[in-house]
């Protein structure tokens, strides 16, 4: 099952890459704001459509958690407009890379700290060694 989660994750990643390089042509074609708030309503149509044919909404229960927990609803979007930005001036390599020390930094410490719920999971030199691969191959796409 393992197996699958993590094949699941990398075509996420792949789709994120996909993502970027649309993203930024259209950002420069109708505005980065635009483009953002076209790709999030195509997406809520989606999963609005997915959960009315495939799964029972849970929305009475959804607002009852902690409002914190929704924060993620606003870092989505920051995330697609710096991507609609960022892409067509460095590459959607450079951003991808960007991204990827940045998530990796900051899960390092979520993780280090057992932040969000998440179970605790020390930085050892094995993962000071991947964060500083990452930051390598920046230096060596730019």
């Amino acid at each position: 099952m393992q197996v699958v989660v993590y094949l699941l994750v990398l075509a996420a990643g792949m789709g994120l890459s996909i993502e970027a390089g649309l993203l930024g042509p259209l950002g420069e074609l109708v505005g980065h704001f635009s483009a953002t708030l076209a790709i999030f309503m195509i997406g809520a149509i989606l999963l609005s459509l997915i959960m009315i044919f495939f799964a029972k909404p849970n929305l009475p229960e959804l607002f009852k958690q902690p409002k914190w927990l929704l924060s993620g609803g606003v870092l989505g979007p920051v995330y697609v407009v710096f991507l609609t930005i960022g892409t067509p001036i460095i590459g959607v390599g450079m951003t991808m890379i960007s991204v990827l020390l940045g998530q990796i930094g900051m899960s390092l410490v979520i993780d280090h700290y057992g932040l969000l719920g998440s179970e605790k999971r020390g930085i050892d030199p094995y993962r000071i060694l991947a964060l500083a691969m990452i930051v390598v191959a920046l230096w060596l796409l730019s």
